[in-house]
C-alpha cells in the first residue's frame, strides 16, 4: 500500500503511536499466521513489523527461534515483556530497524510480514523484496496485507493504493522456478469499527516456499 506521507518521519510517527497509548494490540497472534504457519517445522523465523510481539511470542511458543523487528522502541520494550511473561524470552531476539533503511542480517526458515502498511512513507516494494531475499532455501515467505478499507470506513482517513494478489507477486520479481506459491488468496473477516459498527474487511495472503 502506497500512502500519502505524513509530516512526521516514520520513526517519530510510530513511536508516538505506541508511547501515547496503552497496549495497542491484543497480544494474540494474527489468525492467518496461525492458519498458515501451524504446520511448518519450527526453525528460525523473522517477524517484520512485530509491534508488541503477539506473532513473535506465538512462534516462539511453537518452537521457533524468532527475531522480532519493529521501528518503535516502545513497541519492542512491550514485546520483550510479553515474551518474558509467556516464558519464551530466551527464544526471541528484538531488533529495531527502520526497514526502508536497514534490515536484519542473515537468512531465516520463515520470514513473516503481516500488515506491513503505513500511513507514513514506506518503501513497501523494497522491503518485501529484501524479505524474500532473507528466506533460506526450503524456507517460507508469508505475507498478509489489507486489500482495502473496512466496509464501515465510509470516509477513508487518507489516500491509499492497496495491493493486488498479482501485483505483489510481480513486485517481488522472484526468479522463475525459484519459488512455489502455496497460498494466494483473499480472505474476508469480520471487522468492527471503534464505534461498534459491525462489518468486514478483506486481506490478501501469500505463502511462498523457496525451492532448494
Amino acid at each position: 500500500m502506497t500512502d500519502t506521507p505524513a509530516p512526521a518521519p516514520a520513526a517519530e510517527f510510530w513511536e508516538a503511536r505506541y508511547r501515547d497509548s496503552g497496549r495497542v494490540w491484543s497480544g494474540r497472534p494474527n489468525e492467518l499466521l496461525v492458519r498458515e504457519a501451524a504446520a511448518l517445522t519450527p526453525g528460525t523465523a523473522l517477524d517484520l513489523g512485530c509491534g508488541e510481539g503477539g506473532d513473535a511470542v506465538w512462534l516462539a511458543a511453537q518452537g521457533w527461534r524468532v527475531t522480532g523487528v519493529d521501528i518503535a522502541v516502545t513497541a519492542l520494550e512491550r514485546a520483550a515483556v510479553h515474551a518474558a511473561e509467556a516464558g519464551v524470552g530466551d527464544r526471541v531476539a528484538w531488533q529495531r530497524h527502520e526497514l526502508g533503511d536497514s534490515f536484519p542480517e542473515g537468512t531465516f526458515d520463515l520470514v513473516s510480514a503481516h500488515y506491513l502498511q503505513s500511513p507514513v512513507a514506506l518503501d513497501q516494494r523494497g522491503v518485501l523484496r529484501r524479505a524474500a531475499a532473507a528466506v533460506a532455501p526450503g524456507g517460507t515467505l508469508l505475507l498478509v496485507l489489507h486489500a482495502g478499507w473496512p466496509s464501515w470506513q465510509t470516509e477513508p482517513p487518507f489516500d491509499a493504493e492497496f495491493p493486488t494478489l498479482d501485483g505483489v507477486l510481480a513486485d517481488l520479481a522472484l526468479p522463475d522456478g525459484g519459488w512455489t506459491v502455496e497460498t494466494r488468496e483473499t480472505v474476508r473477516r469480520a471487522s468492527t469499527s471503534p464505534d461498534g459498527v459491525e462489518g468486514h474487511r478483506e486481506d490478501h495472503v501469500w505463502r511462498l516456499r523457496r525451492n532448494q
